[in-house]
């Protein structure tokens, strides 16, 4: 979901800068201090993963962990993501500074979003229901960053239409992987550390 520099228009890269301030000023606001390796190993995690991508016209399809990260991080989604895309812009040249801001909302807003909706129900319910839950959060969370993604390529330019429908059907099989990786590492923590469900943060926002 890395869109590229030189792509959008001025006026979506600085909506992405505000909309990515607001929500790291928001996140680092509940931070528990004590939980910031947690962080910091799913902050790794993204950045290894997204590593494996197939560009795709200005953008990239990869794996993005950003359900996940929603049910264990909540808004801390923002700061996490921003410092692996940071890095990866910085070390490696994916992505870029100009467009930090827009990609940490494409793939942190829905993670917050899907915090909202699934965390409650993958921590309180068990079964089929939890399980149910789990994978449509991997799914929607990816889902939603590619409706982002070709939302700011239209607000950039009309002619981009055909390119944000491609960006969104290349990454059906990633939100499809995404949802079983999100159910898999629900079940194994709803096993060994439940407590980790539901946010980061605390027992709901």
């Amino acid at each position: 979901m890395h869109i590229s520099e030189g792509v959008l228009s001025a006026p979506v890269l600085v909506t992405g800068v505000v909309l990515a301030a607001a929500g790291v000023s928001v996140g680092l606001r509940k931070m528990d201090y004590e939980k910031i390796p947690q962080v910091a190993v799913l902050s790794s995690a993204f950045f290894v993963a997204s590593f494996i991508h197939v560009p795709i016209g200005p953008a990239n399809a990869h794996l993005i962990l950003n359900g996940i990260s929603g049910i264990l991080l909540g808004w801390l989604c923002f700061p996490s993501i921003l410092v692996a895309l940071a890095l990866q812009a910085i070390l490696f040249q994916f992505g870029g500074i100009t467009v930090l801001g827009i990609n940490t909302v494409n793939m942190a807003l829905p993670g917050v979003t899907c915090y909202y909706l699934f965390s409650r129900l993958v921590k309180r319910e068990r079964g089929l229901l939890s399980s149910a839950a789990a994978f449509t959060c991997g799914f929607l969370a990816v889902f939603l960053s590619g409706i982002l993604v070709a939302l700011c390529l239209l607000f950039t330019e009309e002619s981009f239409m055909s390119v944000a429908k491609l960006i969104l059907l290349a990454h059906l099989p990633v939100m499809i992987i995404e949802g079983i990786i999100t159910l898999f590492c629900v079940a194994f923590l709803a096993r060994v550390k439940p407590e980790l469900l539901g946010g980061i943060y605390g027992k709901g926002s």
